[in-house]
């Protein structure tokens, strides 16, 4: 249990350079004490005592703002940075060294039954407000943009924007989704939550340009008209 308590706070520290001390984050991180919860809510889950462990779950949605159902399954080294309105379904999986920001869900989309949140491959980043909703996979180390909604699979190593989200990079290089549009050359470095691709300004930057030209033609042949006339 040493080891565990020991493991989980070096992660966030890891992560996080507000973190000065593992009792600072033991005594003040509420993403880290809703993972004390969980982990009891889901043993008692497991062993068919799962009005309690609902009930502990909820409890613990009280105290930290945090929503994590005592069905999900959290690998190591979970980091929910500050917290508040993260919510986790049921039959999330989740792997090693995630994070997620405050306001991230990760739902299902209807009333379904079996597999219906979405499976989470390791390193991945969840940014403030996104969602993620569906039975599918994001791959290992792909980053969701802040606010963004995912609906469909996430290949490893992307980074998703956009509502609905479409991935803009992969493996650090941008990924066009249409060569006439131009694409953000942002820095080539792992993107933070900031610096993001946006592919609505780009369409727009694109029927601009175009419009620019179009408008320039037509000043041209009413030019050429009026001579005609004179």
């Amino acid at each position: 249990m040493f080891k565990w308590f020991k493991d989980e706070i070096q992660g966030i520290k890891d992560r996080d350079p507000a973190a000065r001390s593992a009792l600072e984050v033991f005594l003040c991180y509420p993403g880290f004490h809703a993972i004390i919860f969980y982990k009891i809510a889901h043993w008692l889950h497991n062993h068919h005592l799962k009005l309690l462990a609902r009930m502990i779950s909820q409890f613990a949605r009280f105290l930290t703002g945090i929503e994590i159902h005592p069905g999900a399954t959290i690998g190591k080294r979970l980091f929910i940075d500050h917290g508040m309105g993260v919510v986790i379904g049921e039959t999330t999986r989740i792997g090693d060294n995630v994070t997620i920001y405050q306001g991230a869900t990760l739902g299902g989309t209807g009333k379904d039954s079996g597999k219906r949140h979405p499976t989470i491959g390791n390193g991945v980043v969840i940014s403030a407000g996104a969602k993620v909703l569906g039975p599918f996979t994001v791959g290992d180390n792909s980053k969701i943009g802040a606010g963004a909604v995912v609906l469909k699979e996430v290949p490893p190593n992307c980074t998703v924007v956009g509502v609905p989200g479409r991935v803009v990079r992969k493996d650090n290089v941008p990924v066009p989704k249409d060569p006439k549009i131009r694409t953000i050359d942002c820095d080539q470095v792992d993107l933070d939550q900031v610096r993001l691709p946006d592919p609505v300004e780009d369409a727009i930057c694109c029927i601009v340009k175009r419009l620019t030209k179009i408008e320039a033609q037509l000043k041209e042949l009413e030019e050429v008209r009026q001579n005609e006339v004179v």
